[in-house]
């Protein structure tokens, strides 16, 4: 049995990268699992049964993170299905990367509606249903842009020091009702943007990064796991970097 047998997740972004581990990690811990996708139907109904190989109940639910009335509808749809809701990880988000002098208002405004609004909507629309339940987790996917900055990626980063903010603020307004908030910042993942990186420019990443490697998907889902679990029952408005030493 795992140490999240029968728990109700939620996961945004969960058809692929981080989100797509972070459900199948979940489900191996017991979870059943929601999640959201925005396109990728094949990819999304490849996760759904990967979650039920492992035993695990799980929903794949069609919605764009950063609408707020769709994400209500998803909300209503997990409670319907199952009645309650104790994890929640806000990782749906995207890039539209390049220098502020040259990038368009609709760039930044989709990145921060993208990446951080949705974290809003999501942790607005379970906040109310945790607090009857006098429990949940909620787990917002930062990522070290966010705590350092990057060049070429303001609205990104910008997007992810917010959800930095929103973790600690929610954390401080939801610990009476024994919810918890937390927040992972990533650092390099193997996903599809690293692997589209030339020789050099790997060469170069790696150069700083002390542990001289990038981070497989499956150990940022660890993590997740930890803040979902019971070994993380003392620990609220925390961020942790998963970035093989380069925040320290």
């Amino acid at each position: 049995m795992g140490v999240l047998q029968d728990k109700i997740a939620i996961v945004t972004g969960g058809s692929r990268g981080i989100g797509k581990s972070i459900s199948i990690a979940l489900a191996d811990e017991g979870a059943h699992v929601a999640f959201t996708y925005k396109s990728a139907s094949a990819a999304a109904e490849e996760v759904k049964k990967l979650i039920e190989s492992r035993g695990r109940k799980s929903l794949a639910l069609q919605s764009d993170a950063k609408d707020f009335a769709g994400t209500n509808q998803v909300v209503d749809a997990v409670l319907k299905e199952w009645q309650r809701i104790d994890i929640l990880v806000n990782n749906a988000g995207i890039t539209k990367d390049g220098l502020l002098m040259r990038m368009s208002e609709q760039d930044w405004d989709e990145v921060l509606n993208t990446n951080l609004k949705s974290a809003f909507n999501f942790s607005k629309a379970v906040c109310r249903q945790m607090m009857s339940q006098r429990e949940g987790r909620i787990i917002n996917i930062s990522s070290i842009s966010g705590v350092i900055g990057n060049a070429g990626q303001a609205n990104y980063a910008s997007a992810k020091a917010g959800m930095i903010g929103l973790t600690k603020s929610l954390a401080k307004e939801l610990a009476s009702r024994n919810i918890q908030v937390n927040c992972i910042a990533p650092g390099f993942v193997d996903t599809d943007m690293t692997e589209k990186l030339t020789p050099q420019q790997k060469e170069a990443l790696m150069n700083i990064i002390p542990m001289k490697r990038t981070a497989k998907p499956e150990e940022i889902a660890s993590a997740a796991v930890f803040f979902s679990s019971p070994a993380s029952s003392y620990i609220t408005g925390q961020v942790l970097c998963v970035d093989g030493g380069i925040v320290m």
